[in-house]
């Protein structure tokens, strides 16, 4: 099988890729810089960026399947970067699929095109898109989706869009490092009550899904142009396991506290002290952050089990144990 894996150098790209190699298949991605890691390890690396067609369209030449994982991410931003790499990007990959004849395409989305600052308690793939997102990530990844799931079926392309739900794991570049620097800063204050139940999805967890996605997609199968739900199949505490993160690599307990509608104020007027005065750096807290911490969402991954045999390999606390062995030497504080 040749693959494309776009967001390779990212983490969960890294994880597919990974998996793709372990079982013999030819792996190609797209970069703007070297990666020198990955091409001693056979990967062959085209130089290009998602938003320019000529790149992608180099890097979809010759491959059965395409895993767009790439995206830009995170809580804040001009919409404009946002539409470049989540809208622009994802359209020159659905163009470059059609044109260059690849079979598949497993498209990386997130619970977050559903999100509408409200309780999801179980929800399934049959909740819809809101009206209004509280970010232009949110936005931008459900214009992408709502894209990749119509391009279902047009020159025989086949595709499909996993929506897994806070990865978190060994080597996470993102929400374990700004846990633990807000934590050391003093900024960290838990959001409502504390007893929200939010849905997590360990690295290997997702990019088994997608492994798993791929090999089942095709035109006339279940899954081919339907979005799923993905995560570690039972929702945790929220605060309960941040704490248990904290703890586990040395830190004290989130101790602060602060209402759901009062950070959600607090999140809306930084955000437009920010854009009003063009302030470096991103505001401490969004409405969209303050929504996400606040309450609960979690997900039936049922029509995951049913049309691709998804089930979580590892288990909540075989990932707790490898996360903490690894960013512990790395986190915690010295004597």
């Amino acid at each position: 099988m040749k693959a494309l894996v776009t967001g390779l150098g990212g983490f969960l790209g890294g994880a597919i890729a990974r998996k793709l190699l372990l079982r013999g298949a030819q792996v190609r991605t797209l970069s703007r810089r070297p990666l020198p890691e990955w091409e001693a390890q056979g990967v062959e690396v085209v130089y290009g960026c998602l938003e320019e067609l000529a790149s992608v369209l180099e890097g979809c030449r010759g491959q059965q399947q395409v895993f767009h994982v790439a995206a830009k991410a995170g809580v804040w931003g001009s919409y404009l970067d946002y539409d470049d790499s989540n809208v622009v990007g994802t359209r020159n990959v659905l163009q470059a699929c059609r044109h260059c004849g690849v079979e598949q395409l497993v498209y990386t989305s997130s619970p977050s095109v559903t999100f509408d600052g409200k309780d999801s308690l179980g929800v399934d793939e049959s909740k819809a898109y809101p009206e209004y997102f509280l970010n232009f990530y949110s936005e931008t990844k459900a214009r992408a989706e709502q894209m990749v799931l119509q391009a279902n079926g047009v020159s025989g392309l086949a595709t499909v869009s996993l929506r897994p739900h806070l990865i978190w794991g060994p080597g996470d570049p993102h929400l374990l490092p700004r846990l633990v620097a807000a934590a050391d800063a003093g900024r960290l204050r838990q959001v409502g009550k504390g007893d929200n139940l939010v849905d997590i999805t360990y690295v290997d967890n997702a990019a088994q899904a997608h492994l798993l996605a791929s090999q089942r997609l095709k035109l006339d199968s279940p899954l081919a142009g339907k979005a799923y739900f993905i995560s570690d199949g039972s929702p945790v505490r929220l605060w309960t396991w941040i704490n248990q993160i904290l703890e586990g690599l040395g830190r004290q307990p989130v101790r602060g506290q602060i209402g759901v509608a009062q950070a959600r104020l607090v999140g809306g007027l930084l955000e437009w002290l920010y854009r009003t005065l063009r302030l470096p750096g991103e505001p401490p807290m969004t409405r969209f952050t303050a929504c996400q911490l606040g309450t609960s969402h979690y997900y039936d991954i049922g029509a995951s089990r049913r049309d691709f045999d998804y089930r979580p390999e590892v288990l909540f606390e075989d990932g707790m144990a490898r996360l903490l062995s690894h960013f512990g030497e790395k986190l915690k504080r010295s004597p």
